[in-house]
């Protein structure tokens, strides 16, 4: 079966994704978690070292600057399940409105950043990196607050482990999370359509305030 970007879409709205087994695998397969990693975005958590982090503003953070350069520093590592199809396949989806990147710059330099699939009120989290201490918390950071800023309810997380975690991120059964995802197709946000913060201070205050 050839996969495109509109089977990749289906595929999101019936709660499932894509993997491969590596880099130069060339066969996709399927994968529906009995459980499912989700992030709740009303139950962020901002630890005191993470908000001093945060407020030291000494990174700058940008939405669909750099998606290819986000791809290939999520693919960056000894093991990866992004093969060149499933690059290629996001790539479309990000031409097409589907798929966005948040990224964390240093000095001008990409150091971390995460991408996703955005269908109805749902942000399906495929991978992030970090090339520098924290730059992928806070590149989870900016993310939580711009989904809530801008009307979603859900952030699949498809997996979880300690360092989402740590975040708030939370297992649940696959029933729950169909239900979720139900739920956030029924009505649409626009990532888009709030700017993000503008500055580490006003994520740190925004997290920390629930509701």
């Amino acid at each position: 079966m050839t996969v495109t970007s509109e089977l990749l879409l289906h595929a999101y709205a019936s709660g499932v994704f894509p993997m491969s087994e590596h880099r130069d695998d060339p066969e996709i397969f399927w994968v529906d978690p009995r459980r499912r990693g989700v992030l709740p975005l009303q139950g962020f958590h901002v630890s005191r070292s993470l908000a001093k982090r945060l407020r030291r503003d000494d990174y700058q953070v940008t939405l669909n600057r750099d998606f290819g350069g986000v791809l290939d520093g999520c693919a960056d590592r000894a093991e990866t399940w992004i093969n060149g199809e499933i690059r290629d396949l996001y790539t479309q989806l990000y031409a097409q409105g589907h798929a966005h990147s948040l990224e964390v710059w240093m000095e001008d330099t990409l150091v971390g950043g995460v991408y996703g699939v955005t269908l109805g009120r749902a942000y399906c989290g495929e991978s992030m990196f970090s090339y520098r201490t924290d730059a992928s918390k806070i590149a989870l950071a900016w993310l939580v607050d711009l989904l809530r800023r801008t009307g979603f309810t859900l952030f699949d997380t498809q997996f979880i482990t300690p360092h989402l975690a740590s975040l708030g991120g939370q297992e649940i059964p696959r029933a729950a999370y169909r239900q979720q995802l139900a739920e956030a197709l029924e009505r649409d946000a626009d990532i888009l359509s709030a700017p993000l913060a503008q500055s580490g201070s006003d994520v740190v205050n925004a997290l920390r305030t629930v509701g």
